[in-house]
């Protein structure tokens, strides 16, 4: 089996056998620079250098499981949006099922590793988890009762949910993004542009920490309280997650306003601006218009779906 992780910055891939031990790996970096087009040509460069190295083990692949940033559509494997990618409403999985020759499934990145957290890693003994890493993008994957909700692609799109309203401009045209400011890209252009020195990605800045640098200070405390005006939000208001069509969702417990150290942080700034964090993913007002569902003030209960359709944007899982 191949495993293909797509990323913003760089993809890495990995050969499996039978008993799931890893063969081989593989890393390269992913051209989003150079547009859609390119990145998928280097997708299905890759898998095929992975194929390459099942054959020199006399093995056939029997399965690809590649998984991309933004909106996914897991059902019918189509890239729906990606600000940090840049192609939109794509047929994905079949297109590299026909260019590679190999049976392809197509998954989100993040839903993806939240689900390998619940079944092997931290969050085995847990049932309801969020689960946010933090790249060159920032999404998150929740899992209610132990099942991934999915909102018909849209649940976790969290980087893009407003903690600055009328801040930088983010990729998705909106502006504020919690990317803008707590990304490992936006903090590395954060500290640029703060100390007029050029550093060698996020870990760089937080290196710099630990030798007293102010603008690297400065710079995290920025991205710390973006996180934690997010997670507040998210732990206070699931509908800053998953983005129903209504103000019917369901709510569950957990910790609000944590720093990334663990420690209990002041209320963050942005917890009041409630409604613009529930504005999230490409199709929000500035963009395309009026979200659908939406009213003319961009919050939900516009009143363009029925309570069926509102029941399935939230229950699906």
């Amino acid at each position: 089996m191949i495993a293909l992780d797509v990323g913003g910055t760089s993809m890495k891939g990995a050969l499996f056998d039978r008993e799931m031990k890893p063969l081989g790996r593989l890393r390269r970096a992913t051209p989003r620079r150079h547009g859609p087009v390119a990145v998928i040509a280097e997708i299905v460069a890759a898998v095929h250098a992975l194929n390459e190295q099942a054959a020199g083990y006399g093995a056939s692949v029997r399965r690809v499981g590649v998984v991309v940033p933004g909106i996914v559509d897991e059902v019918d494997e189509r890239a729906i949006y990606s600000a940090n990618i840049g192609w939109e409403n794509l047929a994905l999985g079949s297109m590299l099922q026909e260019a590679t020759g190999l049976p392809v499934s197509l998954g989100h990145d993040v839903r993806a590793g939240g689900a390998a957290e619940l079944r092997l890693g931290a969050a085995r003994n847990a049932r309801d988890v969020l689960f946010m890493p933090i790249g060159t993008g920032i999404s998150a994957a929740l899992f209610c009762d132990g099942r991934p909700v999915r909102g018909l692609g849209h649940a976790g799109e969290l980087g893009h949910m407003s903690v600055e309203p009328g801040g930088e401009l983010c990729a998705c045209s909106a502006r504020g993004c919690l990317e803008t400011l707590a990304s490992a890209v936006a903090i590395t252009a954060a500290y640029g542009a703060r100390s007029g020195r050029g550093v060698d990605g996020a870990a760089a800045v937080a290196a710099l920490l630990t030798h007293g640098d102010p603008d690297a200070q400065a710079v995290w405390d920025r991205a710390v309280d973006a996180l934690a005006t997010a997670l507040a939000a998210v732990t206070t208001c699931p509908a800053a997650l998953l983005r129903p069509r209504t103000h019917r969702a369901r709510q569950w417990p957990g910790p609000g306003g944590r720093s990334a150290s663990g420690s209990s942080s002041r209320p963050p700034h942005g917890a009041a601006h409630l409604p613009a964090a529930s504005r999230t993913g490409p199709e929000r007002t500035g963009r395309r218009g009026r979200v659908p569902g939406r009213g003319a003030d961009g919050l939900a209960g516009g009143g363009r779906h029925n309570k069926q359709e509102t029941t399935h944007a939230i229950d699906t899982y």
